[in-house]
C-alpha cells in the first residue's frame, strides 16, 4: 500500500452504487483534496460526460472519456473555469470510426447506439442490455468488428468500439508524461470492468472494488489488490481503501 501522488479510477461500478452516485463521492473527492491528491476519472463515457463533471465539480480538474480517448482538462482565464478537449489519437481513425459506423449500420439496421453516442468523438457505444437480450446479434457484431479491424470492449453499461490505439493505460501514461509528471509507482488505480484491463496488466498499484467478482472469470489480468465484501462494493471500497491509506 502506498501513498499516492496521484488517484486514477473508473466511473461506473467504482465511484458508483449500483448505477447512482452516491453521497461517498462527495466523501472521495474531499478526502483526496484535504491531502492533495488529484482524481483523475478515466472512463468510457462520452466526453460529454467530462464536460458535466468538470462543471459540476470543482474538485475535479482532468477527466479521461471514451476509454482513454479525449482528455478533458480545466483551464482557468479570469476566473472562470473554462473546458479543453485534447484528443488522444490521430485523427485519422476518427473519420475511419465515422466510416464505420455507417456500415455498421447499414448492415444491422435494427442495432441500437448508446444514448450517449452523440456526444463522442473518438468511439461509439452499444447499449450492453441490447446485445444481451440480442445474443445472436452479439455475435455477428463482434464478427464485424474483427473484420474491419475495430477495436472493442466492454464496460458494465456498454459495448464501446473505436478505431487506432486507445486504451485507458495508453491515455494514463500520457497523462502522467504530459500533464502531471509523476511515475507510475506514485500513483493508484481503482476499477472493476473489462475495460480497466489494460491499466491492471500495466500498472503495479492497481486496486479493484469488490464487485469485480461479478466478472472476475473473464480477465487476462487482475489488479494486484482486490477488495472483498458487500461494504467495499463500487465507491464504497474507493472510500474504505484511501481511508486506510491516510488514517
Amino acid at each position: 500500500m502506498i501513498t499516492p501522488k496521484l488517484v486514477f479510477s473508473d466511473f461506473d461500478g467504482t465511484l458508483t452504487l449500483d448505477d447512482e452516485l452516491r453521497p461517498e463521492f462527495f466523501d472521495v473527492l474531499s478526502l483526496l483534496k484535504n491531502h492533495d491528491v488529484p482524481l483523475v476519472i478515466c472512463t468510457g463515457r462520452s466526453k460529454s460526460w467530462a464536460h458535466f463533471l468538470l462543471t459540476h465539480f470543482p474538485q475535479l480538474d482532468y477527466v479521461i472519456t471514451e476509454g482513454g480517448g479525449v482528455l478533458t482538462c480545466v483551464e482557468e482565464k479570469e476566473g472562470r473555469r473554462l473546458l479543453k478537449d485534447i484528443l488522444l489519437v490521430d485523427e485519422s481513425e476518427v473519420i475511419r470510426l465515422e466510416k464505420a459506423v455507417i456500415e455498421l449500420k447499414e448492415k444491422f439496421p435494427n442495432i441500437e447506439l448508446s444514448v450517449d453516442s452523440f456526444g463522442r468523438q473518438t468511439d461509439r457505444a452499444i447499449e450492453l442490455s441490447f446485445l444481451e437480450d440480442h445474443p445472436e446479434l452479439d455475435k455477428e457484431i463482434r464478427s464485424f468488428f474483427k473484420e474491419k479491424k475495430i477495436n472493442f470492449s466492454t464496460s458494465n453499461v456498454h459495448m464501446n468500439f473505436w478505431c487506432g490505439d486507445i486504451s485507458k493505460i495508453n491515455s494514463i501514461r500520457t497523462f502522467l508524461k504530459d500533464y502531471k509528471r509523476s511515475s507510475e509507482e506514485e500513483i493508484i488505480f481503482f476499477g472493476d470492468s473489462l475495460n480497466d484491463e489494460s491499466v491492471f496488466k500495466e500498472l503495479r498499484h492497481c486496486v479493484g472494488v469488490s464487485n469485480i467478482e461479478k466478472v472476475k472469470d473473464r480477465f487476462q489480468y487482475l489488479p494486484q489488490t482486490i477488495l472483498e465484501g458487500k461494504h467495499n462494493e463500487g465507491v464504497l471500497g474507493v472510500l474504505n481503501y484511501l481511508k486506510s491509506i491516510f488514517s
